[in-house]
């Protein structure tokens, strides 16, 4: 979960949302078009967010929807998932709704970047401090490589006194051909005032685009074991977790 007081992820993208590209046919490369809308639907066995379960162990259902103008870079998105830590912690509500905006592109012919910023939303989830966040986030990459850094300008999930809080992501999406992507991920969150619940995860998994749908199987951990399910269970500890996407 994201409750950074017992338990507390797109993508990267990861976690957020998932992205159209626009691919050439038989080597020529095609013109991206002006305005650029997609949609993205998933199922997952368990929604994994910077490690940590938010959903109890469970799976979950996820979706949202992207603008892109690519003549800029700019662009706005929303994603939504079904959540249950907000309820472990004794508040309520069952869905987290992210609203973001940005502005991608490329710094040379090898350098790209991805700046914006990115508000977590819970619905009536009565907690306090409250659990919505903001965080401002820049990413620079290098082919298949990629550095993030993410900070809290707001109470980091509903941590007291957690502003300025900061996450590293480094990873790498390696196109392995015949439609597998070898993804590679680790990561380091700094809970400002709160270094109890400071802690590092990592990922190794496998994507596969079947054309229908991308289906992805990755391993996932988190070195804590400050974070606990109202059973008792370690909501970072070692797992697998499969996820069924689709963007339109």
């Amino acid at each position: 979960m994201k409750r950074l007081s017992s338990k507390w992820f797109q993508a990267s993208f990861l976690g957020a949302s998932l992205w159209t590209l626009t691919i050439g046919v038989a080597g020529a490369q095609e013109q991206p078009p002006e305005h650029q809308v997609s949609f993205n639907a998933a199922v997952t066995s368990d929604y994994r967010y910077r490690g940590l379960s938010q959903s109890r162990l469970d799976p979950a259902l996820q979706g949202g929807a992207d603008y892109v103008h690519n003549p800029t870079g700019l662009y706005v998105g929303t994603w939504l998932s079904t959540i249950k830590w907000t309820k472990d912690l004794g508040g309520d509500g069952n869905v987290e709704w992210d609203i973001y905006g940005g502005k991608r592109g490329n710094l040379s012919d090898d350098i790209t970047y991805d700046v914006g910023g990115l508000y977590y939303f819970y619905p009536n989830n009565s907690l306090t401090p409250n659990a919505n966040t903001f965080e401002l986030y820049g990413q620079l990459g290098y082919g298949p490589a990629y550095i993030k850094y993410s900070h809290s300008l707001t109470n980091l999930f509903g941590t007291a006194n957690s502003k300025q809080s900061g996450y590293v992501d480094i990873g790498a999406n390696v196109d392995l051909g015949s439609g597998f992507t070898l993804n590679l991920h680790a990561g380091h969150q700094e809970v400002r005032h709160n270094g109890l619940y400071s802690y590092s995860d990592y990922k190794v998994g496998v994507t596969k685009d079947f054309g229908i749908a991308s289906v992805a199987l990755a391993y996932i951990k988190a070195n804590t074991d400050g974070y606990l399910s109202p059973s008792g269970e370690n909501l970072g500890k070692s797992a697998a977790l499969l996820t069924v996407s689709k963007t339109f």
